[in-house]
C-alpha cells in the first residue's frame, strides 16, 4: 500500500513540475514578444566598432586593441563575429 501511495505522490509531481515548466515557457514567449529579453546593450557605440574592426584586420592583436577599447578579448571576438 505504502509503495502503491508513494507511487502516485511521484506521478502528481512529475505532472505538476511539467505544467510549471509549460507555463514558464509560454511567459518567457510573451516577454520576448513584449521585448523584455532584448539582451545586454552594446559597450561600443557603433563608430568605435568599425574602428575595431579596422584595426583587428590590419593585423594589430587582440589583446592590445581589448586593453585601449576597455573590453575583454572575447568581447573583442563577439564584435569581430557578430557585427561585421
Amino acid at each position: 500500500m505504502a509503495n502503491l501511495l508513494l507511487s502516485v505522490m511521484g506521478a502528481f509531481a512529475e505532472f505538476e513540475r511539467a505544467l510549471i515548466r509549460e507555463r514558464q515557457r509560454e511567459g518567457i514567449t510573451l516577454a520576448k514578444q513584449r521585448g523584455a529579453y532584448r539582451g545586454r546593450k552594446k559597450v561600443l557605440p557603433p563608430e568605435r566598432i568599425v574602428e575595431l574592426h579596422q584595426r583587428a584586420a590590419a593585423g594589430e592583436k587582440k589583446a592590445h586593441l581589448a586593453r585601449e577599447f576597455g573590453i575583454s578579448r572575447e568581447t573583442v571576438y563577439q564584435y569581430l563575429r557578430t557585427t561585421g
